[in-house]
């Protein structure tokens, strides 16, 4: 995408000018002529003109603020907890009263010779139980995720790069500089030659083509086709997997951000698959690729208010409707990206299940942006000039999911994060409000420390790199990224879960792991969810 290239265009200035002021205190450069001295020291003063113009133009760029870090460190804060406060408070209050009325010698002598009746015992057992009760009411419970799986398409529905350009020239409504653009993009787009498409689109070409009208070829009932194909397909998966069946489900969340019919795709897998009358379902629209996490983080709050339930995700996305038939290359854009697919996900907070799961949830952090205009429109579902609709997506997308993750990572890093980097986050934090070094780049953490493994959504080759670059990944650190993207191109918020697979049938997953799925979505949203490994996971033989 041309966008890549754009990605570190605000950078520049800040990393020119402190390039610049490196070399004027490095000792080699003092020996240097006067005159380079001077135009050195000029070149920085510039730059950080630029610097300074940039902020005062997009205040919005500035790193993110402490109020981003006081919200992850509120998350743990052991105050925040009313358990341990009503424990400080009573070991506070007997310590005070023991020290006023009586010494700790007394209170051993008295112990030693009270001697306790049986109405004693009853009320001490009775106080000892209400506390338990209370522990159990108050406690968060734990959130499993007992197992997931995903749809693979079968070999009816690939699509490889030379029959996707066949099937735009087949239909006849693009022209000569669209294919081109398209084929361009594609070579570029790191997605390979065994992706999937709907049967809608590979089956409706030549009627296109004969109508003139891709709206009657790629209508509500192909639509939904396509969605009871991808849903039912993968949450049959998940069943036979965990030995679940239907009627053991109490919350349902289905999340697809541009297909959403009435009965709505909940109501759908309800029907389908006969589901009791009192399961818990909720439809989630219009939310983008990170919708699956939100999901996540949604069956978190719904398990911490339902004791013993059992929660179901569903993640897809669908493409029939939603392929662009128009001209304008801001939307051709998603046309070379989006592909089939879909992910079901198993979550139980019932202690029993434990011993069956795969992973154990430890943190949800979300970011929203939507306040901001340019982040509001960097994804937009609309009409072109010529009225077809389709998702136009701004140059400026890149900056703006740069900016939400400068606000995610600030926020989560407290969570997850070991002390050392803490200290140095903030000595860094403290240097950059001195007046000598201002323009000192704001402290990526090493999340290396935090995580063994990095689930990042398949957005594109530009998105992978720009996280790799800004969160200084290694290359195998991204290769499930990657990996996915080759193989099953862009699944929106099914692709973290693409990539969790891949690294399960890599043999990496070891117990104790600690897994980062991170995603972007319009509106504009950064979403992360933080696992941890219940078991090792051995590798897998079959071909993915």
């Amino acid at each position: 995408m041309r966008d890549e290239k754009e990605l570190s265009a605000s950078a520049e200035p800040l990393l020119e000018g402190s390039q610049s002021m490196q070399a004027d205190m490095n000792g080699k450069e003092r020996k240097r002529s006067g005159s380079k001295l001077q135009a050195l020291s000029e070149s920085s003063k510039a730059a950080w003109q630029r610097v300074t113009e940039f902020y005062s133009r997009d205040p919005t760029a500035r790193s993110a603020s402490l109020k981003d870090v006081e919200e992850g460190y509120r998350t743990i804060d052991p105050l925040s907890s009313r358990r341990l406060v009503t424990a400080l408070s009573v070991v506070a209050l007997a310590y005070f009263l023991s020290r006023a009325y009586v010494s700790f010698e007394q209170i051993g002598v008295l112990l030693k010779h009270l001697r306790l009746r049986t109405i004693e015992l009853i009320a001490a057992a009775t106080l000892f139980t209400l506390l338990q009760v209370a522990y159990e009411l108050h406690r968060k419970r734990p959130v499993y995720l007992v197992d997931f799986a995903t749809f693979k398409p079968p070999e009816k529905n690939l699509v490889t790069h030379e029959s996707f350009l066949n099937l735009t020239r087949l239909i006849g409504l693009f022209n000569e500089e669209d294919i081109l653009f398209q084929e361009k993009l594609l070579k570029s787009s790191g997605i390979g030659d065994h992706t999937y498409f709907p049967d809608g689109i590979l089956q409706g070409g030549e009627e296109i083509k004969r109508i003139g009208q891709p709206s009657k070829v790629l209508n509500m009932k192909a639509a939904r086709q396509e969605a009871e194909e991808v849903i039912f397909g993968c949450l049959t998966s998940l069943f036979e997997k965990t030995g679940f069946c239907p009627q053991d489900i109490d919350i349902l969340i289905v999340n697809c951000s541009l297909f959403n019919p009435t009965p709505s795709l909940s109501a759908m897998v309800v029907n389908h698959f006969k589901m009791k009358s009192s399961i818990l379902s909720y439809n989630l629209s219009g939310m983008g690729c990170s919708a699956g996490l939100i999901a996540v983080d949604l069956a978190k709050d719904l398990l911490t208010a339902h004791a013993n339930s059992v929660a179901v995700i569903i993640s897809t996305e669908n493409i029939t409707q939603n392929w662009y038939i128009g001209h304008e290359r801001s939307m051709l854009v998603t046309n070379t990206l989006f592909r089939m697919g879909g992910a079901a996900i198993l979550l139980s907070n019932r202690s029993k299940d434990r011993k069956f799961s795969k992973y154990r949830l430890n943190y949800t952090v979300r970011t929203h942006f939507g306040a901001d205009d340019n982040a509001y429109t960097s994804i937009y579902q609309e009409e072109d000039s010529e009225g077809v609709r389709g998702v136009r997506l701004s140059k400026s997308i890149m900056d703006i999911a740069g900016k939400a993750l400068k606000h995610n990572i600030t926020t989560l890093g407290p969570l997850v994060l070991p002390i050392s980097e803490h200290i140095h986050f903030f000595w860094n934090y403290f240097l950059r409000k001195t007046s000598l070094y201002r323009n000192l780049n704001p402290y990526v953490p090493d999340f290396h420390k935090a995580f063994q493994h990095f689930c990042i959504h398949t957005g594109g080759r530009a998105v992978i790199d720009a996280l790799e670059k800004v969160l200084k990944l290694s290359e195998e650190d991204v290769k499930p990224s990657r990996f996915v993207l080759y193989r099953f191109g862009n699944t929106s918020s099914a692709s973290v879960w693409y990539e969790l697979e891949y690294i399960e049938r890599s043999g990496r997953m070891r117990r104790g792991h600690r897994i980062w799925q991170i995603a972007f979505g319009s509106g504009f949203k950064c979403n992360s969810v933080v696992w941890q490994s219940l078991v090792s996971v051995p590798p897998s033989s079959t071909e993915y």
